[in-house]
């Protein structure tokens, strides 16, 4: 069925949906997420080049030893008190492990 303008009805649906859904896309994923990320990883890297902090790799070995064959997930870095908050999942709970960037050492835990 044609209507006013001459598009199909099911064409102006079909539009209407590609519109929507494409607004859908761009809230669902926040444009500054991967800016806010690189920007995050950007500052650990230079608090360890400025010896602020130890490598990542030698504080996440001693966090994992701690923490028993729990699976790691990710990890964050706040810059203004050089900590990191790692996060692992062990029986099923979710664990976050602060740890001192300068020293390695876990300063706590939550669940």
């Amino acid at each position: 069925m044609l209507c006013r303008y001459g598009i199909p009805m099911k064409m102006k649906h079909s539009i209407l949906f590609t519109g929507l859904a494409a607004i859908a896309a761009m809230v669902a994923s926040p444009p500054h997420a991967e800016a806010r990320q690189r920007d995050e990883q950007d500052a650990a890297r230079r608090a360890m080049l400025d010896g602020q902090t130890m490598p990542f790799s030698l504080i996440k070995r001693r966090v994992d030893a701690a923490m028993g064959g729990a699976t790691y997930l990710g990890a964050e870095f706040n810059p203004s008190s050089n900590r990191y908050r790692l996060k692992y999942v062990k029986d099923g709970k979710v664990v976050w492990v602060d740890a001192d960037g300068r020293t390695g050492d876990i300063t706590g835990r939550a669940h």
